[in-house]
């Protein structure tokens, strides 16, 4: 696989879990990291430090996802700082099992604010700033396609981050970027429950959940630059439970 050397990625949410091995894997490959975080600063800047331990260059940034103006800050201070963006992986989002009923209209505006309007506009700042062999890598979930009961409305809003990919990778293709989407099944992180724990090891037929590491590998050849005939495309990395 060849090195990100001299690229700088944006990786959202990356203060813990699938994040945090997205971020740390890219470092590893020589990419300078630009560690997103929402409120978890102190999770961060672990983050950072134990980039720059390994002797990669990472940087923790704070910024709320959820607002637009926030997501194209976020964009604006790392090409102030860095001077380029090569890669954005829209990883940041919050899970809501919430069934229709009981789901408030302010749970709904945040959910889409945060999955799906915040990623929207951090691709259109970085769409400015990205060049030739630029990546963008939006993180969704094999549940869009399992459709299961109770979570709806945050299935809609990784619904619309899929679609956004569709269509950007028709817009963008001219620049010479590339848009994928990169799609988890049930992955060990601190929200998983023992329910969907038992649930996630009996559909996939390897038996065993996804660990971040698993999804961190995916994305780094997917911003590689071995992936560049692979554009407006949903990779699922669940361990076979969507085929």
């Amino acid at each position: 696989m060849a090195s990100l050397s001299g690229k700088v990625a944006i990786v959202t949410g990356a203060s813990s879990g699938i994040g945090r091995a997205i971020a740390e894997r890219l470092a590893e490959d020589g990419a300078i990291v630009v560690v997103n975080y929402g409120t978890s600063g102190e999770k961060a800047q672990q983050v950072v430090t134990g980039i720059q331990a390994k002797g990669g260059k990472a940087v923790a940034v704070q910024s709320d996802m959820s607002q637009v103006s926030e997501a194209r800050r976020l964009v604006a201070e790392t090409v102030k700082q860095f001077s380029r963006l090569d890669i954005l992986v829209n990883n940041a989002g919050r899970f809501m099992p919430k069934p229709l009923m009981e789901t408030t209209e302010e749970d709904f505006d945040h959910i889409i604010a945060l999955n799906a309007k915040g990623p929207y506009f951090a691709m259109q700042e970085a769409a400015h700033v990205l060049k030739e062999g630029g990546r963008i890598v939006n993180i969704s979930t094999d549940g869009t396609h399992l459709g299961f009961p109770g979570a709806t409305a945050y299935l809609g809003s990784k619904g619309a981050l899929e679609q956004y990919t569709k269509g950007l990778a028709q817009e963008l293709a001219p620049h010479g970027i590339t848009v994928n989407t990169v799609s988890p099944g049930f992955t060990e992180t601190g929200m998983m429950t023992e329910q969907f724990r038992q649930i996630g090891i009996q559909l996939s037929p390897l038996k065993r959940l996804g660990a971040p590491k698993d999804i961190a590998d995916v994305v780094a050849f997917v911003v590689s630059e071995e992936a560049r005939w692979l554009t407006g495309q949903n990779i699922h990395a669940g361990g076979g439970i969507v085929m």
